[in-house]
């Protein structure tokens, strides 16, 4: 039996589904607590062999299937858009309720579709967590500075350099003598700014020492890679997540956006750049790459320099090195894993 499970903020409505049949056979609905989560266990042993499918386990649904997963239960995660394709392929007119989700969820499940099993949150999260906050504070920065040269320029003629600090701002102001009521206000508020840049830059450099004790933590050798940091490393795993889970390179540069697209149309054939895969993944790989080609003693400078001298442009070079360094990169991760597996059945074996 499958339970598809359609997740709310405050409820969720679980409904089982016979895969051989692909009819309802039960539906539940739960509040979002830990009671609602014991009656919807408690509902599901009528089912002695079951699999839940939980739609975007990675959202709305994390809480519940890590719960789940945390009680030995088989739980895949269901994205949004299957459950909608679902629907549209199905009868009722596009109808949409929590129990037809629900039910969507489940039938993905069944057809062993999109579904993805969910494993137990590890090291993969804890980077993700630290470079999502990183992130969140960099362009909190940004902001703050943006709106201090604002006022800065109002205050002061010509206005403060670019690269502004905290301490530059404030030997900035200390040659301000303000006349009027307006000025007063804008010194005042650009000595509140300061004290924001000082706060985001405390808390920025506190996530960085964070984040070079996780890694230390997890024995990581991608800082070996030259042009890889704390901050790049925390960001490539948690992007990436487990690396195993790609089954190749290819796979994994795919998912980087770092490997070209092929493009046929009759006898021709060539490649263009490709602007899918995650982003962030891709801009992290993307700064290894311009590190090292500032390098010139890097293999990665050398490799770049062996493509000019083929023929091929600064760009179409940039990209070849960047699909070797998705190729190492992922190599290396996934000899980082088997590392760590070992470590923990040779504790294991000697407890």
């Amino acid at each position: 039996m499958i339970i598809g499970i359609d997740p709310h903020k405050m409820s969720h409505t679980a409904n089982a589904v016979d895969p051989a049949t692909n009819t309802t056979t039960a539906s539940v609905r739960i509040d979002a607590t830990l009671a609602g989560y014991r009656e919807l266990m408690r509902w599901s042993k009528q089912f002695p062999e079951r699999r839940w499918a939980v739609e975007n386990a990675s959202g709305l649904g994390r809480h519940l299937a890590q719960w789940l997963v945390a009680r030995g239960e088989i739980v895949l995660d269901v994205p949004c858009t299957a459950t909608a394709r679902v629907r549209e392929l199905s009868r009722g007119s596009r109808r949409k309720t929590d129990v037809i989700d629900a039910a969507a969820a489940a039938s993905v499940a069944a057809l062993h579709g999109d579904a993805t099993v969910v494993v137990a949150e590890d090291h993969t999260t804890v980077f993700a967590m630290l470079e999502e906050r990183r992130a969140n504070l960099a362009t909190q920065r940004v902001r703050i500075t943006n709106q201090l040269h604002a006022v800065l320029r109002d205050l002061v003629a010509g206005g403060a350099a670019v690269a502004i600090t905290a301490k530059s701002a404030a030997s900035l102001l200390r040659t301000v003598r303000p006349e009027s009521p307006a000025e007063r206000t804008r010194k005042q508020l650009a000595h509140d700014l300061v004290r924001d840049v000082r706060a985001v830059d405390a808390s920025l450099a506190d996530i960085e020492k964070r984040m070079t004790a996780a890694l230390d933590d997890h024995g990581t050798r991608l800082r070996e890679i030259d042009g890889i940091g704390a901050i790049t490393a925390v960001r490539l795993i948690g992007r990436t997540g487990p690396a195993a889970r790609f089954g190749s390179p290819h796979a994994f540069a795919t998912y980087a956006g770092t490997a070209p697209i092929e493009i046929s149309s009759g006898e021709h054939s060539r490649h263009r750049l490709s602007r899918a895969g995650d982003r962030r993944l891709n801009s992290a790989i993307h700064l290894v790459a311009v590190t090292q080609v500032r390098m010139r003693d890097s293999i990665g400078r050398a490799y770049f320099d062996k493509k000019i001298a083929e023929g091929k442009t600064r760009n179409e070079a940039m990209r070849c090195l960047k699909r070797r360094l998705a190729n190492h990169i992922w190599r290396m991760m996934i000899s980082d894993e088997q590392c760590a597996i070992k470590d923990q059945h040779g504790l294991e074996t000697a407890a």
